[in-house]
């Protein structure tokens, strides 16, 4: 696939199709991978993002009670000293 460099200010950039940016899900940012004679252009993903929105409606639906205890009945906690 060709893509034209294209005047942007001063400087120049590329421009993705919006078909592209949706297929990978390319939205503000993207890490340039420089190797040999190659530029990757790969997607930066934030593997956490909305977590707390997602962990508020958890708890507003009383759906954020642990699964097991945090604390076992037979551990020694004296190993620790």
């Amino acid at each position: 696939m060709e893509a034209p460099i294209i005047k942007i200010g001063n400087s120049k950039g590329l421009r993705l199709s919006k078909t592209i940016l949706e297929k990978y899900n390319i939205s503000d940012k993207v890490e340039l991978i420089l190797e040999k004679d190659q530029i990757i252009i790969k997607p930066i993903s934030v593997p956490r993002e909305n977590w707390e929105n997602e962990f508020k409606k958890m708890a507003e639906n009383q759906d954020d009670k642990l699964l097991i205890n945090d604390v076992f009945d037979d551990e020694n906690f004296e190993e620790w000293n």
